[in-house]
């Protein structure tokens, strides 16, 4: 546990002070990062399945997927087509695998190939890649980096609080065959810490926020990102479950891997994406 403790401390002294002084271009560049490791984990993790993905080629694709949307609206001003772009890479990661696997693997497992290496791009960058979406919002930059700290910080309390009220009530299983840890009692506990610590940052950092992003809407808001959160935890449980190990690498002590750092805000940040569109 002090570990998990430190390496927290660290990770957010990291990132808060890479954010001081490079401002938004150090929010890419930690998103692009962050989901080019997490999806190089989560490819190792399908190779211990048995499964074969093209595994640089998605990491090429994934890095592209996250910074190039943003750098291609910062200097053409041009945010469709930026955002267009991960789409198309998407459909580029289906259409050079197809090439790809007729040459590169046997028939016994040329679907299973295309498959794994496309969901891998699908369920990782492209998923991230929303947080960058949210920086590029209309709006103040500055504005558009305290919503996207905001959404991690109400994914990552969300996480503790959960942890801190299964280990002090915690009764009931959510999950067993998944995730054995957690409980009904700890996911309630972190859906109210999560709002509460959303409000309390709006409410202390007004000027940063949108101002239709008042504390109680952001208390409301945080409640459906918390369940979110949790829900792709589970399904980060669920692979490494299927690839029968506990942590996907040794990359942050008292934590994991990059996977296991990024794992509540895979699903979380699309979601955010897109209730923040009633914001404008």
């Amino acid at each position: 546990m002090l570990s998990r403790i430190l390496s927290t401390l660290t990770l957010w002294a990291v990132i808060l002070g890479s954010l001081w002084f490079f401002g938004v271009h150090a929010a890419v560049t930690l998103v692009t990062l962050l989901s080019a490791l997490t999806l190089y984990e989560f490819y190792g993790l399908t190779r211990k399945m048995g499964l074969l993905p093209f595994r640089w080629m998605g990491i090429a694709i994934s890095v592209l997927m996250t910074a190039a949307p943003f750098y291609i609206s910062y200097f053409t001003e041009q945010d469709d087509l930026g955002q267009s772009l991960a789409t198309g890479l998407l459909v580029l990661t289906l259409l050079l695998s197809c090439f790809r696997v007729l040459g590169a693997r046997d028939a016994s497992n040329r679907i299973e190939t295309v498959a794994v290496t496309v969901v891998g791009v699908l369920y990782i960058p492209f998923m991230l890649q929303f947080l960058v979406g949210i920086l590029m919002r209309d709006g103040d930059s500055g504005n558009n980096l305290a919503l996207c700290l905001w959404v991690v910080a109400v994914s990552k309390f969300c996480d503790v609080g959960a942890l801190l009220t299964g280990l002090a009530i915690g009764r009931h299983k959510m999950s067993p065959t998944i995730s054995p840890k957690k409980t009904w009692e700890g996911a309630v506990g972190g859906v109210l810490i999560s709002s509460g610590v959303g409000a309390a940052i709006v409410y202390l950092a007004s000027t940063r926020f949108p101002v239709a992003m008042t504390p109680l809407v952001a208390a409301i808001i945080a409640a459906p990102l918390a369940i979110t959160t949790i829900i792709s935890d589970l399904i980060e449980s669920a692979v490494k479950r299927r690839a029968d190990i506990k942590d996907t690498g040794t990359l942050i002590p008292g934590i994991g891997g990059a996977f296991d750092l990024t794992d509540s805000l895979i699903l979380t940040a699309p979601v955010a994406y897109f209730i923040f569109l009633f914001l404008d």
